[in-house]
Parts: C-alpha cells; sequence; structure tokens
C-alpha cells in the first residue's frame, strides 16, 4: 500500500476535472488521477459545442426556456438559471486558456445551432470541440507546478472517517489501484470532487469510450451518497451504422446547419413527431428512429446532407467527414446511415448548487453529477457547458471552506465498501474470460431489456439476471486480486442496477425514459427526482 496526501483530490481527466484543478492551486496541491492517459475522456470525444448566450439575438430567458422544454419538467430551476447566466463567462475563460473557437465576422464566435435551441449558440471548434478544450486545460494544467496528474490510477472506493460534527461520514480521499504497476494506493486529500464522466459503456451501443463505466457515480453509492435520476439515458440519435465499439458519433450540428433524417426509402419522417422535424430534442429523434425501424425492419435511416454545400460541409465538419470515409462511406453520395447509441446519463451523484455531494467534502462535477440542470433530457451541448459552470462553483465552495476551516490530514480511515487493502497477497487473478464474457452480458441485457424502450417485465427480467451476474462478481471481488477488468465489471453491475431500480420506480413515460405499460406522464406522482442511496445502518 502506497500512501499519497494532497490538499485538494480530483478523479477524472474532463473538462470539470481539469478546470476545477486550475483553480484549486490558489488553495494548495492538487493531485489529479485519471484511470488511463489524460487526454482519454468524454471531453474529448465531444464533437458538437458549447451553448451559452453569446449571440446578439440570444438571450437568457430563451436559453432557459429551451433547457426547460427539453428537460420534459424536472429540470431545477435554479441550477438551469446558473448554468445559463454564468454560461458565457465561463466560455470565455475556456477561451483564455487557449481554446480556439471558430470566429466568424468581425472577430465574434461563430454560433452554431443544434437540436431543441431556438438560437445560434453553440460555440465550436469545427466538430471536434471537446478535443480543443481538452488540449487547452491540459496545457494550462501542465504549466501549473502545483497540479500533479498520475495516470493508470483507477479510483476503487472512498475513503470516509466518521465525524461527530455531521450526521454522516466525511470523505477523506479515494483507494486508487494503479493498474500497471498492479498495487493499490491511498490518497488522502482535504476534499475531493468527482469529475469521473459517465456511463455509456453499460450498453452494447454506445459513443463512449471504453473508459466510460461509471467508476465515479457507482462508488458514491457505495459509500452511502445519494444518487438521482438514473433512468434518464440519453441515446444519441445519430451514430454511424454499422455500430463500432464505441460508435462514431455524427455530430447534432449537422441537422442544426440543414441535414435531414430521411428512412432508407429517402421519405423525411420527424416531421410526424415533432414541429421542429430533425431539430427536435434528441429524446423525441431516439424514440422517433427506434419506432420507425422497428416498423420497417430496416437497420438504419440515413442522414440526408445534401442541402449542404459540399466545401462548407469539408471544412466545417473535416472530423466527422474524415471518421465517415475511413470507415468505407461516402456521406456526400447517398447521405449518412444512422443509428441511436447510449451517449450520456443525465442523472448522477446528487449535488447541490455548488457541486457539493451528501457526503462532506465530496463534491462531483460534470456528467458523474446530477446537478438538476438536464431534468429528464439534456438539451444538446448543455453538457460542456454545466461541467465548467459547477466545477467553478464547486471551486468556489471548496475554496471558501478550506479558508475557514483547515482539515488536517491524517487519523483512521476506511473504505467506502469492502476492504482498504484488498485481497491477500496470495490472491489469484480473477478469470480474464470470465470477466470479458460477463462484460458483454451486463451490455447486451442492457440494450435489449432497459434500452430506449422500456416494458415492466424487461425490467424485471433485467433485475433479476443483474442481481445474479453481481453475486458471482462480488464473489470475485472479494477472493480474487484486484484489476481494471474487475474493478470495471464491478462498477458496470452497480451502474446497471441503479439504472433498472430507478426505471422501475417510474411509473410513467418522461423524457428519457418511456415505457409501454405507463405510455403517460404522471405530473401527480412523479413530478420529481428519482434519489436512491444505501440506508445507512
Amino acid at each position: 500500500m502506497t500512501d499519497l496526501d494532497a490538499h485538494v483530490l480530483v478523479v477524472g481527466s474532463g473538462i470539470a476535472g481539469l478546470s476545477f484543478a486550475l483553480k484549486m492551486t490558489a488553495v494548495g496541491d492538487v493531485l489529479l488521477l485519471t484511470k488511463k492517459e489524460r487526454t482519454e475522456s468524454n471531453t474529448n470525444h465531444a464533437r458538437g459545442g458549447i451553448a451559452a448566450v453569446l449571440g446578439q439575438d440570444d438571450d437568457t430567458e430563451l436559453h432557459m426556456r429551451d433547457t426547460f422544454l427539453a428537460g420534459a419538467g424536472l429540470c431545477h430551476g435554479w441550477a438551469v438559471e446558473a448554468l445559463v447566466r454564468e454560461g458565457p463567462d465561463r466560455v470565455r475563460e475556456l477561451a483564455s486558456w487557449g481554446t480556439a473557437f471558430d470566429l466568424g465576422g468581425g472577430g465574434r464566435l461563430a454560433l452554431g445551432r443544434e437540436g431543441g435551441h431556438s438560437r445560434r449558440r453553440i460555440a465550436h471548434a469545427g466538430d471536434k470541440t471537446g478535443w480543443a478544450i481538452e488540449t487547452a486545460l491540459l496545457e494550462a494544467v501542465a504549466a501549473e507546478s502545483r497540479i500533479q496528474v498520475l495516470e493508470d490510477h483507477l479510483a476503487v472506493d472512498l475513503l470516509l472517517a466518521e465525524s461527530s460534527a455531521t450526521d454522516y461520514p466525511v470523505c477523506r480521499g479515494i483507494l486508487a489501484l494503479d493498474h500497471r504497476a498492479g498495487r493499490l494506493v491511498r490518497v488522502r486529500a482535504q476534499a475531493t470532487l468527482l469529475a469521473a464522466g459517465g456511463c455509456g459503456q453499460v450498453y452494447r451501443y454506445t459513443t463512449n469510450p471504453s473508459i466510460a463505466t461509471g467508476d465515479g457515480i457507482a462508488m458514491a453509492y457505495r459509500a452511502g451518497a445519494r444518487v438521482a435520476n438514473m433512468e434518464f439515458i440519453q441515446f444519441h440519435p445519430t451514430a454511424l451504422h454499422p455500430s463500432g465499439d464505441p460508435a462514431f458519433l455524427i455530430s447534432e450540428a449537422l441537422r442544426g446547419e440543414g441535414a435531414i433524417l430521411r428512412l432508407i426509402d429517402g421519405e423525411p419522417f420527424m416531421e410526424r413527431y415533432h414541429p421542429l422535424g430533425s431539430l427536435a430534442p434528441r429524446d423525441v429523434v431516439a424514440l422517433a428512429i427506434d419506432q420507425e425501424l422497428k416498423e420497417s425492419g430496416d437497420t438504419h435511416v440515413v442522414l440526408d446532407v445534401s442541402a449542404l454545400p459540399a466545401q462548407a460541409i469539408e471544412v466545417r465538419f473535416a472530423n466527422t467527414i474524415e471518421g465517415v470515409r475511413a470507415r468505407g462511406i461516402e456521406p456526400l453520395d447517398g447521405g449518412i446511415p444512422v443509428v441511436p447509441a447510449a451517449h450520456y446519463v443525465c442523472g448522477g451523484v446528487l449535488t447541490d448548487g455548488y457541486g457539493a455531494t451528501s457526503l462532506p467534502m465530496l463534491y462531483a462535477a460534470g456528467e458523474v453529477a446530477c446537478t438538476g440542470v438536464h431534468g429528464a433530457n439534456r438539451l444538446a451541448s448543455n453538457s460542456l457547458l454545466e461541467a465548467v459552470v459547477f466545477s467553478h462553483r464547486a471551486a468556489q465552495a471548496v475554496t471558501r471552506i478550506l479558508a475557514r476551516t483547515p482539515i488536517a490530514i491524517g487519523g483512521e480511515w476506511a473504505a467506502g465498501a469492502g476492504s482498504e487493502t484488498g485481497p491477500g497477497a496470495d490472491s489469484l487473478p480473477p478469470d480474464e474470460t470470465a470477466l470479458r464474457r460477463d462484460r458483454q452480458r451486463v451490455r447486451g441485457l442492457m440494450w435489449e431489456l432497459a434500452g430506449i424502450v422500456r416494458d415492466d417485465d424487461h425490467l424485471s427480467r433485467a433485475e433479476k439476471e443483474l442481481a445474479g451476474l453481481g453475486a458471482a462478481h462480488e464473489e470475485r471481488w472479494l477472493r480474487n486480486c484486484w484489476t481494471a477488468d474487475s474493478a470495471e465489471l464491478r462498477n458496470l453491475l452497480e451502474i446497471a442496477t441503479l439504472i433498472v431500480r430507478c426505471a422501475r420506480s417510474r411509473r410513467e413515460s418522461r423524457g428519457l425514459h418511456h415505457t409501454l405499460d405507463h405510455p403517460w406522464r404522471n405530473n401527480e406522482r412523479f413530478l420529481r427526482d428519482t434519489v436512491v442511496r444505501i440506508p445507512r445502518p
């Protein structure tokens, strides 16, 4: 066991974690852990852009209204207002750190439009905005001597300490696995930010990279933190068909510039589902495509880009066009074949307006958090904005707390779940074949039984199968050496169970949760968050 100490610990190297780390250097030394290379994150894969009120024809009320409409009644008003009002300053801050957003006439930001937005308000860097933001932030982090980045360190569980001052244990850091060296590392800190990203890998088809296994949400839940709204999984409507792993994302910005969704026979169909047609919110578009494919038996629909000038497509969407062609498809000749794929979790670790979770000194920002911004469905390009706005607010809160009551590092520690030291030194490695088999089984059953369209019977079957898989893996976890693969499967099983549990409890259809047995909204009983946590003994 190796011990490391830091004033502030950050778990995750996406936009939320990196921007938070930069601000925490004013407080003390910052240790940033990432499970792979520092450049690997969901941020790096974000193609569309970041939404903010930056245009002359836009205003905060319009952006708030669009967010509320997409969120299907579950957005928290104060959170949406904070996002929209503080968003422009955070975008300008990203530019000051070196993000090269595209510029238009007069040196102003070139703004695009995406589904659900009533104005052009999407700042972008070509069609690889996430990469541009990530690159700029990593360069800024590299220049900060008070930030230490540890790659290939997978967070396993939170470290907790009992406190007489609170009803809950206090978070004092994490237990991590250095999976290259095969050793456990105990990282102790005054304050911890979870910015570990999403959980798309819980589904067979996803736009998320292999690292998106819900680690932050799972370990926070095991430690007793409140988690909310896990039933609301956003399926991006336009992933390239046939799907790889991960699926290649076709930016929604193409539809913002005039691309049209059509059936294979050329018929446009989205106008039958929403007045905005192909620019409808993502939940509507994904559900419409799913329904059309089930009725027709087709394998995909087509994104027709013929209305866009060919030269503009080649420049504005160079990364997308290059990626499609690399897979043997000519996008300008016949369109782009697309299908939905799991993309984003609107729920997560429940936080207040400043990133604080229900566990003292544990904060969360980015996709791992449930801030209340997205409600039952995320408005396109609000995710990067949410990450940077609420990581900024978390930085303000942590700075205030540590300035007022600095907390000593030390004392008694316990892992959030299971043994702090892990299995014994003589433990054997787990069966890698069994781990791969069970991971694929989890992803398959979640796609088949808890996907875009659900019903009570399928969810009940999923819950039973997950219970069996979970029990078998927990036995392996306690018996065998810990590896990155076994830790990720443990987290995927936890996440899958949370999604199914939340979906079973919401007996209505709202936003991203559509169930055949309860096809209508029920505001009387379900106009609220679905909050779950492990009961304290």
